[in-house]
């Protein structure tokens, strides 16, 4: 991700969880933070149990979100506007004032300190907000908004549901890939779908149940949806090519053997008393290795939906 899209992803997440904007531009966010956005964001957790607990009205934080450090820190450096002289004569009288009758006063004394995060491609923070966004975002119900109102208001339209799942699709070994699966199947038919999320990109959807439809009744249930996912999954992962996991097999070895040609000696002089902590030197050493180079492939769920769309598929 580059920082324009680190920052439209930011300003999506605040927008959605209802989070206070007090300033922004193009490189940064000072944004108050909802109540659910505080909870998923500051760790605070002994605070929140003690809200809840008594009922207080909660207060939450107040954080600088950069995204783009470069550009922020040239708007900070950037001149400030000239006050007007009478202004600064003012100031400056009201500070002297106060300062005969109470001694020095730091003025900055009472701003209140906002905590800055840099928010770039593997920080924490938007590692943080991945992971809220997941959380959140696991699953949605929603429906297909029509493209014309019916000319009848007794006419109904009917609409399929659709289990909508995205995969990701991990080859690991001492090398990595990744890639996103997405896979719809009719609830009604059984039908899957490959590239199911493409299609839902090209239609407006909407939480609410619109107007003149009805939902047919499904035919199969979300089990045998989830089987039929799986099952489609397989099939692709099966015509994939595989030499990449027989040379990873051969690299293992190679470090395997290089390993116990280092160890092998040691083991044999080693006195009684030093052979056990060598031995599981060794053996932690060979674990390692595997795990880094070991081929693998494996899948797992993103999130999730039921899609009610037009038609009976």
């Amino acid at each position: 991700m580059n920082t324009k899209q680190i920052h439209k992803y930011v300003n999506r997440y605040l927008e959605a969880t209802d989070c206070s904007i007090i300033e922004k531009s193009p490189a940064h966010f000072t944004v108050k933070l909802s109540p659910d956005a505080d909870r998923e964001l500051t760790n605070r957790p002994y605070y929140w149990s003690f809200v809840d607990r008594v009922g207080a009205e909660p207060e939450t934080m107040t954080f600088l979100f950069v995204t783009d450090q470069e550009k922020y820190e040239a708007l900070q450096n950037e001149p400030l506007p000239e006050k007007k002289e009478a202004s600064d004569s003012q100031t400056a009288a009201a500070d002297a004032a106060l300062a005969r009758s109470f001694g020095f006063i730091n003025s900055s004394v009472n701003a209140p300190r906002i905590p800055r995060h840099d928010v770039y491609f593997g920080s924490q923070k938007l590692e943080q907000l991945f992971g809220a966004a997941k959380a959140r975002g696991s699953f949605v119900y929603l429906f297909q908004e029509a493209d014309k109102r019916s000319a009848t208001p007794y006419s109904s339209t009917p609409y399929t549901a659709w289990l909508g799942v995205n995969v990701r699709v991990e080859f690991a070994c001492d090398r990595k890939r990744e890639e996103i699966h997405s896979f719809g199947v009719s609830l009604v038919t059984g039908y899957c779908a490959d590239r199911f999320h493409d299609r839902l990109l090209e239609l407006k959807l909407t939480p609410r149940l619109p107007s003149n439809i009805h939902v047919t009744k499904n035919g199969i249930s979300f089990a045998k949806a989830q089987s039929i996912v799986e099952q489609a999954l397989e099939r692709k992962l099966k015509n994939y090519d595989y030499t990449w996991a027989g040379d990873a097999s051969a690299r293992l070895q190679e470090e395997l053997d290089r390993i116990e040609a280092y160890y092998k000696p040691l083991l044999q002089h080693a006195t009684d008393e030093n052979k056990p902590s060598i031995q599981e030197q060794y053996e932690q050493r060979q674990a390692e290795t595997r795990w880094q180079y070991e081929p693998r492939v494996t899948a797992s769920v993103i999130n999730c939906g039921v899609f009610h769309l037009e038609g009976i598929d």
